[in-house]
C-alpha cells in the first residue's frame, strides 16, 4: 500500500457520528436530533447547510480531553491507511464555544498526536485556522494569540469558512502578523469562489499554499502562475463531489492540474461528513486519473515538501515512502 500524506483536514470535522455521540454522552452535551441523517451519516444538503452541520457536531467537543480524544481517533484511523504524516487545522472558535482556552485545546491536540505516535508510528502536526464568516477582528484574536503562545506541535496559520464574506485583504493584518513570526500560512481559495478568490489571496496574503483552489481550473493564466510559482494545492476531491462542485472523479480536474505542472497533494478535507479518508482519496483519484504507483508516491512527497513542519522530520518521513 502506497504510503500517504495529508495536509488539508479539519480536526472537528474528523469526528465520526459514532465519536460525536460518545463524546456528547460523557460530557452532557445536547446533540441537535437534525444532526444526523442516520447512525452513521451526518445530515446537510449544500455547503451552507454542511458549515451549520459542522458547528452542530463540534459543540460535542467539550474538554481538553475530548480534543485528545478525536486527534487520536483520526490518526489512529488514518495509520490504518498507511499514512505517515497528517496537518491538521484547529479551530480556537470552535473550542472558545464550548468554553476551552487556546493553550487548552492544543494540550489536548498535542497529547493525541504524542499518543498515536507511540502507538501508530504516525506524525502529526498543527495548523491553527481562524473563521473567514466569523469577520477579520476575531481573526486577529486568533493570529494573536497563536503568535503569544507558541507551541512546539503548531507550524502555521490558516482561514476556513465561507469565501463569500469579506475579501482576502480583510484578513491582511492577521496574516502578516504570524508570518513577521516566522510561520507559513494557508487560505481557503477556490472552492466555492472562482479564480478572482485565489488571485485576490495571492495579491493581498503571505500564503506558501492555496487550500482547495481547484476553481484555478477555469482560467488557464492562473493555472500556469500556479505551478510558474510552485504555490502547491490542497485538493480535496471527495470534498468538491460531495459539495456539488464536480459530478465524479472522472469529471474532477485533479489530473489537469498534475499535467500542468502544479504542485498537488490529495487531501480529505471532513472526511465523515463526506463519506470519504485519506486512503479513500488516493484509491479514488488513483482510479479515475488513471494514475501509477509512481504518481502517488510523487503525490505524497509534494504533500511532505510542501509541509510545514521542520526539514529534518521531512526528510525522516520521505526515507519511508
Amino acid at each position: 500500500m502506497v504510503k500517504k500524506a495529508e495536509l488539508h483536514v479539519h480536526l472537528e470535522g474528523t469526528a465520526t457520528p459514532a465519536l460525536v455521540k460518545k463524546l456528547a454522552a460523557g460530557n452532557g452535551a445536547n446533540l441537535d436530533p437534525s444532526t444526523f441523517k442516520s447512525d452513521g451519516e451526518f445530515a446537510w444538503t449544500d455547503f451552507w447547510d454542511f458549515l451549520s452541520c459542522y458547528d452542530k457536531a463540534a459543540a460535542a467537543i467539550r474538554s481538553k480531553d475530548d480534543y485528545r480524544a478525536v486527534t487520536y481517533d483520526y490518526l489512529r484511523r488514518c495509520a490504518l491507511e498507511d499514512v505517515l504524516y497528517v496537518e491538521t487545522f484547529s479551530s480556537p472558535d470552535h473550542a472558545a464555544e464550548a468554553g476551552i482556552s487556546y493553550t487548552d485545546h492544543l494540550d489536548g491536540i498535542a497529547a493525541g498526536i504524542d499518543d498515536a505516535r507511540r502507538d501508530f508510528q504516525i506524525e502529526g502536526r498543527v495548523i491553527v485556522t481562524c473563521v473567514r464568516h466569523l469577520g477579520p477582528g476575531r481573526a486577529m484574536n486568533i493570529a494573536r494569540a497563536f503568535t503569544e503562545n507558541p507551541h512546539p506541535y503548531v507550524v502555521g496559520f490558516g482561514m476556513g469558512g465561507d469565501e463569500a464574506q469579506y475579501q482576502p485583504t480583510d484578513f491582511k493584518p492577521a496574516f502578516d502578523l504570524v508570518h513577521a513570526a516566522g510561520y507559513q500560512t494557508t487560505n481557503h481559495a477556490g472552492e466555492f469562489g472562482g479564480p478572482e478568490s485565489i488571485r485576490a489571496t495571492l495579491d493581498a496574503l503571505p500564503v506558501s499554499r492555496i487550500g482547495h483552489g481547484v476553481r484555478a481550473g477555469e482560467d488557464p493564466l492562473l493555472v500556469e502562475e500556479l505551478a510558474d510559482r510552485k504555490i502547491p494545492l490542497e485538493l480535496c476531491p471527495g470534498s468538491n463531489i460531495a459539495t456539488g462542485l464536480f459530478q465524479d472523479y472522472q469529471t474532477h480536474p485533479f489530473r489537469d492540474f498534475m499535467e500542468a505542472g502544479c504542485i498537488v497533494t490529495l487531501n480529505s478535507d471532513d472526511p465523515p461528513f463526506f463519506a470519504t479518508s485519506i486512503g479513500k482519496e488516493y484509491d479514488r483519484v488513483a482510479k479515475a486519473a488513471n494514475l501509477d504507483l509512481k504518481d502517488l508516491q510523487t503525490i505524497t512527497r509534494n504533500a511532505l515538501d510542501a509541509a510545514f513542519c521542520d526539514e529534518e522530520l521531512k526528510e525522516k518521513l520521505k526515507a519511508r515512502i
